[in-house]
């Protein structure tokens, strides 16, 4: 049992790293994804929060002291070692589990802000319209030219919100961590 705990430590590390590098998840990790309930996400994540601050921070294995308090963590989380393992495996393959157990990971918007305000189908709507807008923009810097400033209003149009609607959004995306979790979700089931 304590072997599978330095696995879990391990696919935790992988886990960090694949959401940084994450390339397209195959089918077959799209279709984990679906299997864990909200739930059982947030029985992780307040897992994986006690087992990070348990975890040696140097790099080394944990002790046995540190491989207990990391199992009691899980145990308290109200999951079991084997099942742990399997999520921080899956997590660490999956960007759409990664996506949304950020969700989880960040505080609720604040009440009354637009990023609260936010309903889940505009969340939709402003990350492809966000994709659109990208694919249409200069690189590098450069100043849109009038066809790209078209095109990019054109796909805000598209999406189904108002201009200023996505404005409001843009601006709170960078400002909330909430809601910029969200439109990553929202990206990651794309």
């Amino acid at each position: 049992m304590r072997l599978t705990m330095i696995a879990a430590v391990s696919a935790v590390a992988l886990a960090a790293g694949a959401a940084q590098a994450s390339a397209a998840a195959p089918l077959t990790a799209v279709t984990q994804a679906t299997q864990y309930s909200d739930a059982q996400l947030q029985a992780f994540n307040t897992a994986m929060t006690a087992v990070r601050a348990a975890s040696p921070t140097d790099g080394t294995a944990p002790t046995a002291e540190q491989q207990a308090t990391m199992a009691a963590a899980i145990e308290a989380a109200g999951m079991d070692i084997t099942s742990f393992n399997a999520l921080a495996t899956a997590v660490s393959t999956d960007e759409v589990l990664q996506a949304r157990l950020a969700v989880f990971a960040t505080p609720e918007s604040p009440a009354g802000s637009v990023a609260a305000s936010v309903t889940d189908a505009e969340v939709a709507q402003f990350a492809a319209a966000m994709t659109a807008v990208r694919a249409a923009a200069p690189t590098g810097g450069a100043a849109p030219t009038d066809e790209q400033q078209t095109a990019m209003a054109a796909a805000v149009s598209s999406s189904g919100l108002a201009l200023d609607r996505f404005n409001a959004i843009s601006g709170a995306v960078s400002t909330d961590d909430r809601l910029r979790a969200r439109v990553q979700l929202a990206d990651a089931q794309d």
